[in-house]
């Protein structure tokens, strides 16, 4: 795995499949950087950060996490610095805190092949909550570099945040463009709505959750494909 540049202030590192493990982002500007998204697991993070490391890049001060879902945030825990997330975000990862404590990884494993992949060799299952909440839009200033974070409507949940980084024109969408979760349906309305959103924001390039990064047309195709 490799560590890939986007532009002068935006690198990532890829998706896999095996392990369901989505694009992680990372932003540096003159003064701090983020990540975008906390991946799958504490080992996640520490080959992400490994990346870092190797590129001479300083550690996130921040991660701003897109959506509540295991694959995004079980590595909230082994980050560097502070997690931002919106209100809804946080309540989702309480309730999945509240029964892994309370009642065992076992409900966890079983949802998916790709998640014992992940946690095998009996690795623990941490479920943290975010240390900073948003409702609606942040503007964040990197230095010279800045970063708006926003939630939107959209099919795949109803918690999603996206996050551009406006200099340069780099849209991290998460999953929301994907069908919704669990019931594989995509609502047509909810889409029109993300879609919308894409416009108004206007990026050049689309990230999408576990996906390669995509003209902006590409993820809006994706995006109004209801027979997926």
């Amino acid at each position: 795995m490799e560590l890939k540049k986007l532009s002068e202030h935006v690198w990532f590192m890829p998706f896999e499949s095996e392990r369901d493990r989505p694009n992680l982002g990372y932003v540096k500007g003159e003064n701090w950087s983020l990540a975008i998204d906390a991946g799958h697991s504490e080992a996640h993070v520490k080959e992400f950060y490994a990346l870092l490391e190797d590129a001479g890049l300083p550690l996130p001060s921040l991660t701003v996490i897109t959506h509540w879902h295991w694959d995004h945030t079980f590595g909230m825990h082994a980050v560097n610095g502070m997690c931002l997330a919106n209100e809804k975000t946080n309540n989702y990862l309480a309730e999945w805190k509240q029964k892994i404590e309370t009642n065992g990884p076992d409900e966890f494993f079983a949802l998916d092949g790709s998640i014992r992949n992940e946690y095998a060799e009996n690795r623990t299952v941490i479920v943290k909550l975010a240390d900073m909440l948003f409702n609606g839009e942040r503007t964040l200033d990197l230095g010279g570099c800045k970063v708006q974070v926003m939630q939107s409507e959209a099919p795949h949940t109803d918690d999603s945040t996206l996050v551009y980084i406006v200099d340069d024109k780099i849209l991290f969408l998460g999953d929301s463009t994907y069908s919704q979760f669990k019931t594989g349906n995509k609502d047509e309305a909810l889409c029109e709505k993300l879609a919308d959103k894409i416009r108004q924001i206007n990026p050049e390039t689309c990230v999408e959750g576990h996906w390669n990064p995509a003209e902006t047309e590409d993820s809006l195709n994706d995006l109004m494909d209801l027979t997926e």
